[in-house]
């Protein structure tokens, strides 16, 4: 790197190709992962709605650090509200193997309510 007065200046290297000279650059390495519903759909409102935000992320190689973040989280959340809601709402064992079709009307009823609060809190924020 070269430095002039307070800005940094990257040494740049060239490529010749054909009668053109073509500078190496690469890209910053990228996390490792796979996005899946919470951070498609976390990338999509962005694109939509926050096109600033999203285009800043995206610019500086944070978008996909990002979405697997929020990924991450939103599943963790998930996992511990599900399981603190149908203990508070009495959706258990017992009542899966008295009542099963009971017990998956109140298992859709409260994954329905824990997602709906992710989407509020972490997604669409």
């Amino acid at each position: 790197m070269i430095e002039k007065k307070g800005a940094v200046f990257m040494e740049l290297t060239y490529q010749k190709n054909g009668d053109y000279y073509i500078p190496n650059i690469k890209m910053d390495e990228q996390p490792e992962g796979m996005l899946t519903k919470y951070g498609i759909l976390r990338r999509d409102y962005l694109k939509e709605n926050k096109k600033g935000v999203y285009s800043g992320l995206l610019l500086s190689g944070k978008l996909m650090n990002h979405l697997l973040e929020i990924q991450e989280t939103a599943e963790q959340r998930m996992e511990l509200l599900t399981e603190q809601m149908s203990q508070s709402q009495g959706v258990n064992e017992e009542l899966k193997e008295k009542e099963p079709t009971k017990w998956v009307q109140m298992m859709n009823s409260v994954r329905q309510s824990a997602e709906e609060m992710i989407l509020t809190e972490l997604i669409y924020r």
